[in-house]
């Protein structure tokens, strides 16, 4: 089990956001803006399942998830918060949120059906955003310095994503999911994230009226494909997901370890929110 912490990030939230604010640049903006918005109605999903899949574990074993879970639930509720005052800002922009009714829509099938399902779809979302945090976190100069708030919010998200990327995948195996529904569900995941992701970035892009423009497509393809590239860098570790012995801690954490010692000027511990019923 992991010791989480919730932590209160010391940014200001209610000043505006720059239109381009990653480093000037209208892909990265869009893309990262489009991201933020699922994080509302995704983290609240996540912390639905995270609790139920505690709440479903025998009584003798739910002592060994406890700390762990109400760590999780702290974290991810403010997540939850400060992207909403984030995407708030995107409506003042001009931005529409197509993706949150769009998953809201989607997940309503899943009342009702078995904890189980909830937790392959939850860990399968927080090994996308581990692996993506991770790269992040290697990475944070594609960031800029144009915002230094959001820097520090997507890093410190990034941070916290790689230090709970076990808590829903530990339950699930807790609970005797198997792999043929994790991987099930990791397929799934992946077509409907990269399918919205796009959508999102590509709406985004057309109403900051920078869609057509050559600059853009440029930038896509070199932070995707280059170098440095998201899609280059993250195909492995995503791949390591459909093995029968994966475990998400095999994948190295150290950077979010390094980020939350050296940054810990940028936030305050406080007591665990939103903690599990007993």
């Amino acid at each position: 089990m992991t010791d989480l912490v919730v932590r209160r990030l010391l940014v200001d939230m209610e000043k505006p956001i720059p239109r381009h604010w990653c480093a000037g640049d209208a892909f990265r903006t869009a893309l990262f803006d489009a991201l933020s918005m699922s994080f509302p109605v995704g983290e609240q999903f996540f912390i639905d399942s995270v609790r139920n899949g505690f709440k479903a574990l025998p009584a003798d074993r739910q002592d060994e998830f406890r700390a762990e879970v109400q760590g999780f639930v702290g974290q991810e509720a403010t997540h939850r918060r400060l992207h909403s005052l984030y995407n708030a800002h995107l409506e003042k922009l001009g931005l529409v949120n197509d993706w949150e009714p769009r998953a809201r829509k989607r997940l309503q099938p899943l009342e009702g059906q078995h904890v189980l399902h909830w937790l392959g779809i939850t860990a399968a979302n927080e090994h996308f955003t581990a692996i993506f945090a991770d790269f992040m976190l290697h990475n944070a100069d594609l960031l800029g310095d144009r915002d230094p708030r959001l820097k520090t919010l997507w890093l410190w998200h990034s941070a916290e994503e790689s230090e709970h990327k076990s808590t829903a995948f530990d339950l699930y195996q807790a609970l005797g999911g198997n792999h043929e529904w994790r991987v099930k569900w990791m397929r799934r995941v992946t077509v409907f994230f990269l399918t919205d992701t796009l959508m999102q970035t590509v709406r985004n892009l057309r109403r900051d009226g920078t869609l057509w423009k050559w600059s853009t497509w440029k930038s896509a393809g070199s932070f995707l494909f280059g170098k440095r590239g998201l899609v280059r860098l993250t195909y492995q570790p995503w791949k390591e997901y459909f093995r029968h012995d994966f475990h998400p801690n095999q994948q190295d954490s150290a950077a979010s370890v390094r980020w939350l010692q050296e940054n810990s000027h940028q936030f305050t511990p406080v007591g665990q929110r939103d903690a599990v019923p007993a």
